[in-house]
C-alpha cells in the first residue's frame, strides 16, 4: 500500500501529509470556558497518545480560556498543538480575542457555519485573513449534517432535471466535495498559503466517507482528515470506524485521523485515542506499543488460563511500557502470543517474538514458550507460577533484544 501524495502542512509542533506519519487526533468534550477541567483532559488525551488536541471555541469565555490552557499544557511538557474548533461566530472570536488567535496552533473551519449570503463570504474571509498573518494552519472541515444550504439546495435542484438523476445521498456526497474544494480555491484567494491547508469532508455513514474520500483524493493534493461525523458508542463506534477508516488507510488516503466515539457515562475520552493507534497498527502503518495475540478459545480449551494469562501479560506490559519507551528503543514493534491449545498454538507462537502455547483439553500439562521461533522453555505448574516465569523470560527477552548492548538498542 503507497500512501496517495498530499504536500506538508505544519501545525504547531507536528507535520501534516507528505512524509509525515498519520497524525493521532483527539477532542475534549469539557465546556472550554473551565480552565482546569480542558487542561487537565488535554493533558489526559496527549499523554494517551493524541498528537493532536482540539477544543470547541464557541463563546468569548471559551475564547479567552485558551491562552491559559495553552499554557498549562506546555508547563506540563505537553507540545502537542492545540487546535479551535469553530462555528458560526469564529471569526467574531478569533477578531475579539487576538490572545486566542496566537495561543491556538490549527483552527478548523466549518464552510456550512460561516454564515449566509454575502456575510458567510465575508466571514470567511476574515477567519482566513487571521490565520494567514499569524501563519496558523487550518482545517477547512465539511459536514454532511451541516453542509452549505444553498450549494445543497443548487445541486440537488440541478439533480433534478438530469436524464437519470443520482440519489440524493449520491448528490450530498458531491456536495461535501465541492464545498471543501471551493473553500480552498477561497482560501488561496485570500492569500492563504496552500502548505497551510488540510481538509475534511464528514459523514456518519461508512459508506459515504468512503465515496466521499475516493473522489476528494483524486481531486486535492492537501492532507486530509479522516473521520466519522459520529461514530457510536463502544464497539459499534470502533467498528464503524475501522470499517470506514481502514478501506480508506489501506488504500493510502488519509494524513490525520480521528476516531468519534460517544463515551459510557463517565467514561475516559482517552478511548478514542486508544482506537485510533490500535487501527494504525492493525494496518501496520504506525507502531506505537507491543502488541499482544491471544486465541479467542474453543470447546478444544481446557480452562481460562490463557484469557488469564493473555490479560495478565497485557497490563505487565502496559505497566512497563513507560520505562521501556524510555530505555529500550524499538519497543513499540514487539509481538507476543499467548495461545490456548495445540491447534495453533504452536506455530502462531514460533511466529511472534515471543509465544507461549498453554494446554488444552486431553493435552499433555505443559506449555512450550518460543523466543524468535524456536523453543526455548516448558513451563508446568500453577497459571500463577507459569505466569511469573513467562513474563520474566519477556523480560529477559526484551532487555537482549532491546537493551543498550542490544543491535537495536545500540542504533
Amino acid at each position: 500500500m503507497t500512501r496517495k501524495k498530499t504536500i506538508s502542512v505544519q501545525a504547531g509542533s507536528v507535520c501534516i501529509g507528505g512524509d509525515a506519519p498519520i497524525v493521532v487526533q483527539a477532542m475534549t468534550n469539557t465546556d472550554t470556558s473551565d480552565i482546569k477541567a480542558t487542561a487537565a483532559q488535554c493533558i489526559s488525551l496527549a499523554e494517551a497518545g493524541a498528537e493532536m488536541v482540539r477544543v470547541t471555541v464557541n463563546t468569548p469565555r471559551a475564547a479567552s480560556a485558551v491562552p491559559e490552557i495553552k499554557l498549562r499544557l506546555r508547563d506540563a511538557g505537553i507540545s502537542a498543538p492545540l487546535i479551535g474548533d469553530f462555528h458560526y461566530n469564529g471569526h467574531k472570536l478569533l477578531r475579539d480575542n487576538p490572545q486566542c488567535a496566537q495561543a491556538l496552533d490549527k483552527y478548523r473551519i466549518n464552510p456550512g457555519n460561516v454564515g449566509k449570503g454575502t456575510e458567510r463570504d465575508t466571514h470567511f474571509a476574515e477567519i482566513c485573513a487571521i490565520a494567514r498573518d499569524l501563519d496558523k494552519a487550518v482545517r477547512i472541515g465539511v459536514n454532511a449534517g451541516s453542509l452549505d444550504a444553498e450549494l445543497l439546495e443548487r445541486m440537488l435542484g440541478e439533480n433534478t432535471t438530469r436524464e437519470t438523476p443520482d440519489s440524493p445521498a449520491s448528490v450530498m456526497n458531491r456536495c461535501m466535495v465541492q464545498s471543501a474544494l471551493q473553500a480552498t480555491e477561497q482560501a488561496l484567494a485570500l492569500g492563504m498559503r496552500e502548505d497551510r491547508i488540510v481538509l475534511s469532508c464528514k459523514s456518519s455513514l461508512p459508506k459515504d466517507l468512503i465515496a466521499v474520500y475516493r473522489d476528494l483524493a483524486e481531486k486535492t493534493r492537501q492532507p486530509l482528515h479522516l473521520g466519522l461525523t459520529e461514530a457510536g458508542l463502544g464497539m459499534k463506534g470502533i467498528i464503524w470506524s475501522a470499517a470506514a477508516m481502514g478501506v480508506l488507510l489501506e488504500e493510502g488516503i488519509g494524513d490525520t485521523i480521528r476516531v468519534s466515539l460517544t463515551p459510557a457515562p463517565g467514561g475516559s475520552r482517552c478511548d478514542e485515542v486508544y482506537a485510533a493507534r490500535q487501527l494504525l497498527q492493525a494496518l501496520s502503518l504506525r507502531c506505537f506499543a507491543p502488541s499482544v495475540t491471544a486465541c479467542p478459545g474453543c470447546g478444544r480449551t481446557a480452562s481460562d488460563d490463557f484469557q488469564w494469562l493473555a490479560a495478565e501479560t497485557e497490563r505487565y506490559v502496559q505497566s512497563r511500557l513507560p520505562e521501556w519507551r524510555r530505555t529500550r528503543p524499538g519497543i513499540e514493534t514487539l509481538a507476543i502470543a499467548v495461545m490456548g491449545c495445540i491447534v495453533n498454538g504452536p506455530g502462531e507462537s514460533k511466529a511472534a517474538d515471543i509465544g507461549i502455547s498453554l494446554p488444552g483439553n486431553n493435552e499433555n500439562p505443559l506449555c512450550p514458550v518460543f523466543l524468535d521461533g524456536e523453543k526455548a522453555a516448558t513451563l508446568r505448574g500453577t497459571r500463577e507460577s507459569i505466569a511469573r516465569d513467562f513474563l520474566e523470560l519477556l523480560e529477559r527477552y526484551v532487555e537482549r533484544r532491546f537493551g543498550p548492548e542490544s543491535e537495536m538498542g545500540a542504533k
